[in-house]
């Protein structure tokens, strides 16, 4: 799941850089280089394109960098709220289960990383079971953002 999340920022990221490239190429002159956008299904070699997106992100300015970042981060962002509010029901049920019998666990796997809810889920867990049971229902099920 946090292979997956790496992947998708990358993605988003490169995504964000070549779209800026094609928008900047419409706009600059002839002369511009601009690295044609890839699809990732259909790109034989996108580590190749992928270097290239960055080479390109290392030549703008300070605050054209600042923006593309910002924008990612918010593309990003966007992403996880969509794949949260459409995660399955069973998915829910299986982690609502978890929750009861191992909060720490369920509140990792909802999380997809190790992060101050699950901290907090084991810490409430390990003094008293109860409130850390209580803590993770209410993360799994999205009371707590």
């Amino acid at each position: 799941m946090k292979k997956l999340l790496k992947q998708s920022l990358l993605l988003l990221l490169s995504a964000s850089i070549l779209s800026g490239s094609v928008i900047a190429s419409a706009v600059a002159p002839a002369s511009a280089t601009s690295v044609p956008a890839a699809h990732p299904t259909t790109d034989p070699a996108p580590k190749t394109s992928v270097r290239a997106a960055l080479a390109e992100f290392r030549n703008l300015s300070k605050k054209e960098r600042k923006l593309r970042v910002k924008d990612a981060k918010k593309q990003l962002k966007e992403f996880k709220k969509q794949k949260r509010s459409g995660e399955g029901s069973d998915n829910k049920v299986l982690l609502i289960i978890l929750a009861i019998l191992l909060p720490p666990l369920a509140v990792y796997l909802h999380q997809g990383e190790i992060n101050s809810k699950f901290w907090i889920s084991l810490l409430l867990t390990l003094l008293f079971f109860i409130p850390g049971v209580i803590y993770a229902l209410l993360v799994v099920t999205g009371e707590i953002d």
